[in-house]
């Protein structure tokens, strides 16, 4: 730990002081193309979640959830290790992993009173549609109501990462309303586990342009589903009026996740990339046994 202390500071040094928002305690991804016009939302790849919908205008003054769930997350992290080391930085990882848990400052920053959801925020439109330019040859995005800042509303993997990377304390009354949301099935539960986006969202399943077909705005993902199946069963461990929800959820996913992965494997002969959330069908790269491959542990329960 000692050895590698250096190589981990240096990592999240770089993330706070290349991916901060404008605000405290803020985070944005950077990378999102501001002038394009050909995609139904800049895409965000350096979340990892791509096309993932965010605001449709991007700017430099959204915020991101998910980033600063991450944030949190090796803050406590780093605050452990230096901790075990006896690092001279103890304090201040402890600062930052408290003050990147604490729930009210999250709750401000992130919670939408109007949508009951913890978003990402900034200049959105709540109906957008990619349409012929005028010279009718290419298609481009058009914001048919005018955009304005605000939460951006898209239930999803997103919305879930206070619960995914145990930000939210167990008595947190929000933490009710992200389970009810993740249970939903006609938001994000289906038989095969737990779908990427919405089936509200006006960019569930869309394609992001004439040849980009949905990645991460519908399709059930392994390694997602596995963070919600940590924190499920953390939080049914846990002394909190949400308790026995999440061990009813943890049970019926985990149970749904191995089904259908066992399934297809028999039906194929692979372990794959993502899972189709309608048929529950593999899609996508083939044989993947990367992040897939944490069926395994969830078979084990070894989080």
């Amino acid at each position: 730990l000692k050895a590698i202390f250096p190589k981990l500071q240096l990592w999240y040094d770089w993330y706070q002081s290349t991916q901060s928002g404008l605000n405290y305690s803020t985070y944005r991804w950077r990378g999102r193309d501001q002038t394009t016009l050909k995609e139904l939302n800049p895409k965000t790849l350096t979340s990892g979640l791509d096309d993932y919908p965010r605001s449709s205008s991007p700017s430099s003054d959204e915020i991101h959830l998910d980033l600063r769930c991450w944030m949190a997350f090796a803050a406590k992290v780093m605050y452990t290790i230096s901790s075990k080391i006896n690092h001279q930085s103890v304090s201040m990882y402890k600062s930052l992993s408290e003050t990147l848990h604490n729930n009210d400052l999250l709750n401000s920053l992130h919670w939408s009173n109007e949508n009951q959801m913890y978003c990402d925020w900034g200049w959105n439109s709540l109906k957008v549609r990619l349409r012929l330019n005028k010279e009718g040859q290419a298609k481009e995005r058009r914001e048919l109501i005018k955009a304005n800042y605000s939460c951006i509303p898209e239930v999803g993997y997103v919305s879930l990462f206070p619960l995914l990377l145990n930000i939210l304390d167990p008595d947190n009354p929000k933490l009710g309303k992200v389970l009810s949301d993740l249970r939903d099935p006609e938001q994000l539960w289906t038989p095969f586990g737990i779908r990427s986006l919405s089936k509200k969202s006006q960019y569930y399943n869309k394609y992001n342009t004439d040849v980009d077909p949905p990645y991460w705005r519908g399709p059930i993902w392994i390694n997602i589903n596995f963070l919600a199946l940590k924190a499920l069963h953390k939080y049914s461990q846990l002394n909190g009026v949400h308790s026995l929800q999440a061990k009813q959820i943890y049970n019926e996913l985990r149970s749904n996740l191995i089904e259908n992965v066992f399934k297809e494997y028999f039906r194929t002969g692979f372990i794959w990339e993502q899972y189709d959330d309608i048929t529950g069908h593999g899609k996508g790269s083939h044989p993947f046994t990367g992040w897939s491959a944490l069926i395994v542990l969830i078979m084990a329960e070894r989080y």
